[in-house]
């Protein structure tokens, strides 16, 4: 059933707000209950996330937000298919092999319009350049994509898959170059993984995958399920709009950003969340003011769809169009709280 009433009801209190100059917590709407699956533990990559529901943006706009975390970063897309969230944090690559698989998922946002996903190795490695791994041992996650950006990665460097070792270690990517079991990983994001092995003292020298040859993709999106964007699109608008302003706000304010995100994971170490939430926001904020925030490019993301298919990652070809939509995104500028 459609909710027209809720764009009514979030405009009224957004007035409200406004001219009463009262804070957020301080008005008391009905608020429509609304769920979103995160793609994994919260960290800097969600700060607008955290910053919106801290601050009560959400409820600003009439939803009633909860934040699930999932054990597979490979679940929310699935559950946002079945129709049991409203709304998933997941990855461009996710969203193609989802809807090459039949399931009903659509792109709505970009929350990173950019690659985090890297090649790391150590200055201990000696190793200068791709070509240098030749013999060598790269680790990875064991993640079917990922495994096609090694091979692009090689073949640009001059490589072929026989001429190096892999192993698949799971979750276990910085260990395996620290402890020298690999001289190189694959999977490691940069804002984050990079981060902490730069404080930890391990010299990293990090290469963003977009660097070594695989086209540019969106790093982290929201994802809906399409048939909710037909029924009842109304909520999915409020709520990107009212994440645009919580990523605004945590920009302005990136101390506080990183303040919220230890709230919200205490098991997150102080220093390096810090750290990385100051290399994050940069990432997190609106790219280009000529477009809306969150905008995905879709001609990017058919250079990337086309990559796919070459590389055998997607059964048919896919059209860009089909896969995203920026109907949803807020217009105008958003100004920081």
């Amino acid at each position: 059933m459609k909710k027209p009433a809720l764009l009514l009801l979030a405009a009224v209190v957004a007035i409200t707000v406004t001219a009463c100059g009262t804070k957020s917590e301080d008005v008391n709407p009905v608020a429509e209950p609304f769920s979103l699956a995160l793609d994994w533990y919260p960290n800097p990559d969600h700060a607008g996330i955290y910053t919106a529901k801290d601050a009560g943006y959400f409820k600003d706009a009439g939803l009633d937000v909860s934040l699930d975390t999932p054990t597979d970063p490979a679940l929310p897309i699935k559950l946002v298919a079945a129709g049991r969230t409203d709304l998933a944090v997941s990855y461009e690559p996710e969203v193609l092999m989802a809807r090459d698989q039949g399931l009903d998922v659509v792109a709505v946002s970009s929350v990173v319009g950019r690659p985090l996903t890297s090649m790391i190795w150590l200055k201990k490695s000696k190793i200068k350049r791709v070509a240098d791994l030749k013999g060598k041992t790269i680790s990875t996650a064991g993640i079917p994509y990922q495994d096609a950006y090694l091979k692009t990665i090689l073949k640009r460097a001059g490589l072929s898959e026989n001429e190096v070792k892999t192993v698949a270690v799971g979750q276990g990517l910085l260990p395996s170059i620290i402890s020298g079991r690999a001289q190189a990983t694959l999977g490691p994001l940069w804002n984050i993984e990079g981060v902490d092995l730069k404080l930890s003292g391990f010299r990293p020298v990090i290469n963003p995958v977009d660097r070594l040859g695989v086209p540019p993709y969106d790093e982290l999106v929201l994802v809906a399920r399409g048939a909710q964007l037909e029924e009842d699109p109304d909520p999915i608008r409020l709520f990107i709009a009212a994440l645009a302003r919580g990523t605004a706000d945590a920009v302005a304010h990136p101390n506080r950003a990183a303040e919220t995100i230890l709230k919200a994971n205490k098991a997150l170490e102080p220093k390096v969340t810090r750290a990385q939430t100051r290399v994050t926001l940069p990432l997190l904020a609106r790219q280009d003011k000529s477009k809306p925030y969150g905008y995905m490019n879709t001609a990017k993301w058919q250079t990337f769809i086309n990559w796919m298919v070459d590389n055998g990652l997607l059964d048919s070809p896919a059209r860009a169009v089909d896969s995203l939509t920026n109907e949803y995104l807020p217009g105008g500028e958003i100004d920081p709280g």
